[in-house]
């Protein structure tokens, strides 16, 4: 197989992982690296699938994943940072990724708490972490990241959602790939919470901050912790939420 007409068999090599394996047809990336871990793969292998069957998101929620899109999982091995500040610290290599490519300086891509990446209000990227247990010790951490691309976006989604070549019409997806992926590999051995100037980071790019939420608690949204974590201020005092769906008042 070729990825963008570069051979499968070079990625891992250009990418700098110990293994990497490209699908045509997969029901998720997600499932793929589960099956992996399971077999022993080490930390930072790679599954890139051209068209997920079965995509989701948080909640259960599905994921579109037609061809033309980044359909990506990567292996974590213990230890392993909090799910919250491995999510955060994943969607600021993806603005990133998605500002290196658009250029003019500006830091365009935003971050909405917790997993999803905008440009323009509207959905470019999702990050999703999923751990495997025994008992309650962590076998191993997936994180898929799905990147509309070159990918068609479903007609009942242009308001919420965009793809890159909408930006950029020229785009590949060996083009966001080769970005995306060398960064992602310090992750696998990134242990600590989000750093001071991760914080600030996200902060620049953070679209929720001063919005008024609805759910998963009622409040104003006040940043985020160092752990990943939202802060709500709910005009009693500021409350941390560490997981839920945001829902805008």
């Amino acid at each position: 197989m070729t990825l963008d007409d570069i051979p499968a068999s070079l990625l891992a090599r250009r990418w700098g992982v110990p293994q990497c394996g490209v699908f045509r047809n997969l029901p998720s990336s997600l499932d793929a690296i589960h099956d992996v871990a399971a077999q022993g793969a080490p930390a930072a292998t790679i599954i890139v699938v051209e068209e997920q069957t079965a995509g989701r998101g948080r909640d259960g929620r599905t994921w579109r994943s037609p061809v033309g899109g980044v359909w990506l999982g990567m292996l974590l091995r213990p230890p392993v940072p909090v799910l919250g500040a491995l999510s955060l610290r994943v969607g600021l290599v993806v603005a990133d990724v998605v500002d290196d490519l658009v250029g003019h300086g500006t830091a365009r891509a935003q971050l909405k708490w917790p997993n999803d990446v905008l440009v323009d209000d509207r959905k470019v990227a999702g990050i999703l972490c999923e751990g495997r247990w025994q008992g309650e010790t962590l076998q191993w951490l997936g994180v898929g990241v799905g990147v509309n691309v070159a990918n068609a976006i479903p007609e009942d989604l242009h308001g919420r959602a965009i793809a890159l070549n909408e930006i950029l019409p020229d785009v590949r997806r060996i083009d966001v790939l080769d970005r995306l992926v060398p960064a992602l590999v310090p992750l696998t051995t990134h242990h600590a919470p989000l750093t001071e100037s991760e914080c600030t980071a996200f902060a620049r790019r953070d679209w929720l901050r001063g919005r008024q939420l609805r759910a998963p608690i009622s409040g104003r949204a006040a940043g985020v912790r160092p752990d990943g974590a939202l802060l709500v201020d709910t005009g009693a005092g500021t409350t941390m939420v560490r997981e839920g769906h945001v829902e805008l008042s």
